[in-house]
């Protein structure tokens, strides 16, 4: 059975049209003759929405119970029954209510598309899982119902509907999306100007990368080798030298002139790993052009001019700009350049640009073989071989008559032989002692340092030119060998160093210590300061070598930027080593502004933490205190007032007003009074054996009377505990279960002994929490759902929960099983070993 196709309406936010784009396609496909049913709609009241599903066969819904509830969701079993050919399916991330088959809709909309049924559906941009974060930091709330961005590329077409921020807050303030009471929230909360154009512009790049990848995938199973100009992307060349930051800058003006623009940014290494490139410099220019909004890729090609093509006609770039070369004019006369090559190769379709910089004409280093990496005992031989070994083989074979070419091919066996072991130099030697004592033993006239045949001439040249040049082939093979390893560890070191910086493991005292050990150095030490006039600062040392306070002072120094320095101590290190150090010097400057960076995260949030404090104690000064307040005075002013005659049974109930609002605000004030306490560390517990059936009763004096029950048996092992804030906490946690409760269901609170631990647990039969809540209810200023604010200020919970904790305790919240919640006080038993104690301060006493 051929799988289902998926459609999908993608919006920015909640009434955009997704719906009703879903309801007009279903439409036009049932005018068609299209098998096409609804298989889930929710039109939330809207009346355009709901005009729509007429006219359409909708599979009638699946009811479920759920905490108190019944809740419609889709009949996946009927759909399946009714096999229609499309089924429109609303609100591809919702969550099913427990109970149903599957935990979400877009695992419904799997099985739908497996049996072959086509499907229709929506989703807003906020929903894709791997947008989570960046929702949160725009709207400030996190999305709990996601769907993986897989399921939504999956689909074979993504429809953006769309709508500017101003129509759409116009058709909230016109009701068409909410109902009246919600309209203000939402226009100064979810729907505000920013948060729309945030939201709109993530669902516009989304819809375009898709298609970009679309377009990529259609050239590359098209074999569509030419440019499509769809948008501009600009590939700039990079060498590593200093002059890419101006080709990169270039690059990105060209790119703000059109709409889309891009810049990728691509260094060419060639495949034998020897580049004259400095890493300090390519990290730098990776960081510019991706703080640009760039992409920076490292590409492998020996042939530079076609590995930059091929990598531009990949990604179907329609611009290349390249530096002017930095060649001296004579060097020229070895071809025409990297720049000329590519601008004659690149076609019509692929506008070269070459700019010009400040290192034109200037040259660049090659690298410069250092000679044979050799060990000191074969180069020893090799010169014993070289230098000792003809003039004893001349002995023996004045001995021995061999002929002249067989002499002479024992002399070159001898000259290959100290090449093989000490390389060029010993060769050269061998070859030179060999040629003389040839011509002067063997070489007519003999015992003369003369040669009569001119043959024998040539013979020795050739016997000399073979030494050499077996000499100079083992050179380069162990040049290349050394290379090779040293390579080798350069990038297992950058490779440790691209690790940590994807991870964000490694401290900067650890990165340091790594330096100090690759390099075999005493000490190193991160230098900086503010500007070129203030003094040197360390930011962070290793080792035991002398202290260094300014680079100067150090064996060895790598500047980071303009005001850091890496400083090492110990020894002078080789050119060669520097590359690799400057790796670590960059990637010590990364560590740095990152603790940097996440220290002032820290402080942010700690900031953000008080001044969401404050906003919440002003509010409920404001409103939650000044409400009892008011009513208090208005029933004073009412006492007081002349001019009514008042019955008691009205004097009466103006005084319980004012003794319920006496009462309410000295809850409230002890709430804040006690919040401030824990938040200043203020509370020390005075911890002794009690006995919960004598503190916990007591708890139970501020709630009506009928509305909880009690089950503390004597038999319960005595807690160790502080009876003040025990009966502090579970008066706040039983006022809170009493207020969530239906009317009829009295709250529980029971006790229990569980191992060296004793629980008490208080048990209420409303709503409930959600998972993902029950940690946030113990916040402070947290008022569950749509608690009314007259209902407190949300600090009973998070008192509980430090009083608790002072007591070294726990406070958690479960859930009741048939519905509800259960704060569960759990206290250590007397006589047992406690886990931890806050520390003490003798003078204060909190009972």
């Amino acid at each position: 059975m051929a799988r289902g196709k998926l459609r999908i309406h993608l919006g920015a936010a909640p009434g955009v049209g997704k719906t009703y784009a879903m309801l007009a396609e279903a439409h036009r496909r049932v005018e068609r003759g299209t098998d096409c049913v609804v298989a889930f709609v929710e039109h939330h009241g809207r009346p355009r929405t709901e005009v729509l599903l007429h006219g359409l066969e909708q599979v009638p819904r699946r009811e479920l119970e759920y905490r108190g509830g019944v809740f419609p969701e889709m009949d996946l079993d009927a759909v399946l029954a009714r096999r229609p050919l499309v089924a429109l399916v609303d609100e591809l991330a919702h969550t099913n209510v427990p109970g149903s088959r599957n935990a979400k809709r877009w695992q419904d909309v799997e099985e739908l598309l497996a049996a072959g049924i086509d499907v229709v559906s929506t989703v807003n941009i906020q929903h894709l899982e791997s947008l989570g974060d960046v929702v949160e930091s725009i709207t400030g709330v996190r999305q709990q119902e996601t769907v993986p961005d897989e399921v939504v590329r999956r689909a074979d077409q993504v429809e953006l509907v769309d709508m500017t921020p101003e129509a759409l807050r116009r058709r909230m303030a016109h009701g068409n999306i909410y109902r009246p009471d919600k309209i203000d929230a939402a226009l100064s909360n979810h729907f505000r100007p920013g948060n729309l154009t945030a939201l709109r512009e993530l669902a516009l790049l989304w819809v375009a990368d898709r298609a970009d990848a679309y377009l990529t995938q259609y050239r590359s199973e098209h074999r569509v080798s030419k440019i499509w100009g769809s948008r501009e992307r600009i590939v700039v060349g990079l060498t590593g030298g200093p002059e890419g930051r101006t080709l990169i800058r270039r690059g990105a003006r060209l790119a703000e002139k059109g709409a889309g623009g891009e810049v990728l940014a691509v260094y060419i290494a060639r495949s034998d790993g020897l580049t004259s490139a400095s890493p300090k410099e390519l990290a730098l220019q990776r960081t510019l052009v991706e703080d640009l909004g760039g992409t920076f890729h490292h590409v492998v090609g020996d042939d530079i001019p076609a590995a930059l093509l091929a990598f531009a006609r990949g990604v179907n770039a329609t611009q290349i700009v390249l530096g002017s070369s930095r060649r001296k004019t004579w060097q020229y006369v070895f071809g025409p350049g990297v720049g000329a090559t590519v601008a004659q190769e690149s076609g019509p379709d692929l506008d070269v640009h070459i700019v010009t910089h400040d290192e034109v004409a200037r040259g660049r280093g090659l690298p410069v073989a250092r000679g044979a990496r050799l060990g000191r005992s074969r180069r020893v031989w090799g010169w014993i071989t070289g230098v000792a070994g003809p003039p004893l083989l001349a002995a023996l074979l004045n001995a021995v008559d061999l002929g002249l070419a067989n002499d002479m091919l024992l002399f070159l066996a001898l000259t290959v032989a100290a090449a093989l072991l000490g390389g060029l130099l010993p060769a050269l030697a061998s070859a030179a002692v060999g040629s003389l004592l040839l011509n002067y033993f063997y070489t007519p006239p003999l015992h003369r340092w003369t040669i009569a045949d001119p043959k024998n001439i040539v013979a020795i040249v050739i016997f000399v030119a073979v030494g050499v040049a077996v000499a100079s082939v083992v050179d380069l093979a162990a040049r290349r060998t050394h290379q090779a390893a040293r390579l080798r560890a350069e990038s297992e070191i950058l490779s440790f160093l691209a690790g940590n910086v994807l991870r964000g493991e490694t401290g900067l005292e650890d990165l340091l210590e790594r330096v100090r050990e690759t390099f075999g150095m005493e000490s190193a030490a991160l230098l900086e300061r503010a500007s070129d006039v203030e003094p040197w600062t360390c930011a962070g040392r290793v080792g035991r070598g002398r202290p260094v306070d300014r680079p100067d002072q150090a064996d060895v120094d790598m500047p980071v930027g303009d005001h850091m320095a890496l400083a090492l101590t110990g020894r002078v290190l080789p050119a060669e080593d520097r590359r690799v150090l400057a790796a670590f010097a960059a990637q010590a400057a990364v560590v740095l502004d990152r603790r940097r960076l996440r220290e002032e995260a820290d402080r942010a949030r700690t900031l953000a933490e008080g001044n969401r404090i404050r906003t919440a104690l002003l509010a409920a000064v404001s409103h939650d205190l000044r409400t009892p307040l008011a009513g208090i005075k208005a029933a004073v002013t009412s006492l007081r007032s002349e001019d009514v005659e008042w019955s008691e049974e009205d004097r009466a109930e103006l005084l319980a007003g004012i003794e319920e609002g006496a009462d309410r605000l000295d809850h409230l004030v002890g709430n804040l009074l006690d919040m401030s306490r824990l938040q200043t560390g203020t509370v020390t517990p005075l911890i002794r054996e009690i006995d919960l059936d004598e503190v916990v009763p007591m708890a139970l004096g501020g709630v009506p009377e009928g509305s909880a029950c009690l089950d503390v048996p004597e038999t319960l092992p005595m807690a160790a505990a502080d009876p003040g804030l025990l009966e502090r906490a579970m008066a706040n946690l039983v006022e809170n279960a009493v207020k969530y409760s239906p009317p009829g269901a009295p709250v529980l609170v029971a006790g229990s002994a569980l191992a060296d631990r004793v629980e008490v647990r208080v048990v209420d039969r409303g709503p409930g929490v959600p998972d993902e809540a029950k940690e946030r209810i113990f916040e402070p200023f947290q008022r569950h759902g749509d608690a009314p604010r007259g209902a407190g200020v949300g600090l009973g919970l998070a008192v509980a929960r430090g009083f608790a904790e002072a007591m070294g305790g726990t406070l958690e919240a479960e859930d009741t099983p048939g519905g509800g919640l259960t704060m569960v006080l759990t206290l250590r038993a007397a006589g047992t070993r406690p886990e931890h104690r806050p520390a003490a301060e003798p003078e204060r006493q909190a009972s």
